[in-house]
Parts: C-alpha cells; sequence; structure tokens
C-alpha cells in the first residue's frame, strides 16, 4: 500500500495542485503548442522526463550544493537535460523536432520544471522527489492533450492529426476522423481558442471541486 505521503504527491501533482489548472504554470507552451493531441503529449512527455531527471538529481546532491549559488547549479542541471532531450528528438523525430521548434530549448525556462526542483526536490528524498516531478509533469500533459484534443477537434474535426511527424509515414492512415466533412473552426486552432479553451476547463475542474465539497 502507498503511504499517505505518497497518495498526497499523487493527488496533488494530478489534481489538487496541478500546473496547468490550479498553478497556472507554463501558459506559453501550454497555449501556444496545445493545437492538436501529437504535439502537446509531445511536449508534455519531453517535460516530464527532463522534470523527472532534474529533481532526482538533485534530491541526491541537494546537500552538497551551497545555498547562496543554488538556482544557477539547478538551471544548470536543467539545460543540460534540455539539451540533451532536444538533441534525441532533432536525431530520431525531426519533423516533430522543427515544429515544436523553439519550445523545447524553452523547457529550461519553465517555471514548472524550476519551481519543483526548488519547492520540492532541493527539501525532500530522492523517490518523493522524482515521484513529485512526474505527477506534476504528467498532471500537465493531461491538461495539453485534453486542451489539443478540443482544439483539434472544434478546429479540424479530427485527432491525432500529425501523428506521422513522430512515428514516420506509416502512421499516416491513424489519424481520426472524429467529424467527416468538417471544414473546421479556425479560431480553436489559434491563440484565443486556446485561451478559451483553457478557460474551460479550469472552469471544469472547479465545479468538479465544488460538487465534491457539497
Amino acid at each position: 500500500m502507498f503511504s499517505q505521503e505518497t497518495r498526497d504527491i499523487i493527488t496533488n501533482g494530478l489534481w489538487k495542485q496541478n500546473p496547468g489548472l490550479v498553478q497556472i504554470l507554463g501558459m506559453c507552451p501550454l497555449l501556444a503548442i496545445s493545437s492538436n493531441v501529437v504535439n502537446a503529449l509531445s511536449l508534455g512527455l519531453a517535460t516530464t522526463l527532463v522534470m523527472a531527471i532534474a529533481s532526482g538529481s538533485v534530491a541526491v546532491i541537494r546537500n552538497i550544493i551551497p545555498h547562496e549559488i543554488r538556482i544557477p547549479v539547478f538551471v544548470l542541471i536543467i539545460a543540460a537535460l534540455v539539451t540533451v532531450v532536444e538533441l534525441a528528438m532533432h536525431a530520431w523525430v525531426h519533423a516533430l523536432y522543427i515544429v515544436l521548434g523553439v519550445f523545447i530549448p524553452l523547457i529550461t525556462t519553465n517555471c514548472i520544471v524550476l519551481a519543483r526542483v526548488e519547492a520540492f526536490a532541493s527539501k525532500r528524498a530522492t523517490g518523493h522527489s522524482v515521484l513529485d516531478a512526474t505527477m506534476m509533469g504528467l498532471g500537465l500533459t493531461g491538461v495539453l492533450v485534453t486542451l489539443g484534443a478540443l482544439r483539434e477537434i472544434v478546429g479540424k474535426g479530427t485527432l491525432l492529426s500529425g501523428i506521422d511527424l513522430a512515428l514516420g509515414p506509416m502512421a499516416k492512415d491513424w489519424v481520426i476522423p472524429v467529424i467527416p466533412d468538417y471544414h473546421g473552426l479556425l479560431i480553436a486552432i489559434l491563440p484565443p481558442g486556446a485561451f478559451i479553451g483553457l478557460g474551460l476547463l479550469i472552469a471544469w475542474r472547479n465545479w468538479m471541486q465544488e460538487r465534491r465539497a457539497r
């Protein structure tokens, strides 16, 4: 059985302190990349990977990092991990790498990553630090994917558009036409659509909280 602390970490990351719906962190990639499911999932998983490894690394060496220079050290660790992820995507999923563009290196300055390293990993044991970062990353990824799915369905009438960028030309047939013969709603895949969609998700989450409280 999980301990109470472990359950709290999981619940906080996925729901109570969800970075996208509660803390409202990482708005730039959240709104810019969530135009479809594939882009949203790719960036979300990349961010989760960086968060988990960075938090685990910081937790291991937290007692030997001088307090005065901890932030530069944290940023250096995160930047090194982001570089590895960026080079891997450049080598193996180049087309997707081109689509995500500057938002991959911008993971380095994503306030979600640095916030979890500073607020949690620098003060807790390695296992819990990795779990916290993973749950926060998956919480953000869930919001990204949900928002991406909503925007893609309303904007294009499909799901998994662009999956061939990640899995190759053979995956082109995997695109799901949710609404056949749909001409699309342009605003859904533009920045205003992202704001509207995120607002609806936040409202839904708040409604669920109030209903549970009653």
